[in-house]
């Protein structure tokens, strides 16, 4: 079989052999990357390393390749929403699995092994504040998915035909999708310390939300059938605005991802933690040994 070779316009390849937008060079991506938002929270995490090899910054995305208890692991912020994950899970696939002097695809599919930590709005009574919900499918509103040829064959349609249904979904907004996270990958970092359910990643923080500031909300009953919505004895647990595209994503390209966050605000209760950066380094330590 042809490999094949990706030109320039395409890939693009900055003139210090570093992909485009993150400036990483193949050799500084390590097999396990845990992805964060917040570029500040890359040295949160790398506190944690026991040595650092390299660290790179470029825009909203930084970088720490370093090693945790002999596990070689890099840290990698992708800023906020899921067109910010298209560029940054591409950019480390074309790291992990194209021969950047040839531009041709490697032999051997190297697999990567992503988790992203990141903060949420709980949906359901039983998820407070300081609670962890790991995302085993996640409800895209963003649409990312759907411009990619195999988003059928790696989201649950069925639960996407269910869940349009019970919102009585309007097209004009896209399609949503449901990507599902890789098993054995929530049961390695959610083990029995983790709420497990279901994640809507938002393309946006407020009206997407359902939050009501000076603009009116196209529906505004949509935050009370998300939290009514249930399938196969699993509930919407949070609000986040990545996950989708981590897990559809990753899972197009033969990786492993999923997605845990720390409840920071209950959209049930209207409780709201703003000190949460003092409180998630536990969830970090949980990622960290087991990943």
């Amino acid at each position: 079989m042809n490999k094949r070779t990706f030109p320039a316009s395409e890939l693009i390849i900055n003139n210090d052999g570093s992909c485009f937008h993150l400036h990483l060079k193949p050799e500084q991506l390590a097999d396990r990357v845990i992805l964060v938002g917040d570029p500040a929270r890359v040295d949160t995490v790398a506190a944690h390393f026991d040595s650092k090899e390299c660290e790179v910054s470029s825009r909203e995305f930084h970088t720490i390749t370093g090693t945790y208890k002999g596990k070689r692991i890099t840290v990698q912020s992708h800023g906020i929403g899921c067109d910010n994950i298209d560029i940054v899970v591409n950019e480390l696939d074309t790291l992990a699995n194209i021969d950047y002097q040839t531009r041709e695809e490697r032999d051997e599919h190297r697999t990567l092994t992503m988790v992203r930590i990141g903060t949420c709005g709980g949906l359901q009574p039983f998820t407070p504040t300081g609670s962890f919900i790991a995302s085993v499918k996640s409800i895209g509103f963003d649409g990312l998915l759907n411009f990619y040829a195999g988003r059928n064959v790696v989201c649950d349609i069925d639960m996407e035909r269910a869940f349009c249904e019970h919102m009585q979904w309007d097209p004009i907004k896209g399609a949503p999708y449901v990507s599902i996270a890789d098993e054995e990958l929530i049961n390695q970092i959610a083990q029995d310390d983790m709420v497990r359910g279901y994640t809507v990643s938002c393309g946006g923080f407020y009206g997407p939300q359902g939050r009501i500031l000076r603009a009116d909300l196209a529906d505004p009953q949509q935050n009370e059938k998300i939290e009514a919505f249930e399938y196969e004895g699993m509930k919407v647990c949070n609000f986040e605005m990545e996950s989708s595209a981590v897990a559809g994503l990753a899972s197009i390209l033969g990786h492993r991802a999923m997605t845990c966050c720390m409840v920071i605000a209950n959209r049930y209760t209207t409780e709201m933690n703003t000190e949460y950066k003092n409180s998630i380094d536990t969830l970090i330590e949980k990622v960290l040994n087991r990943i």
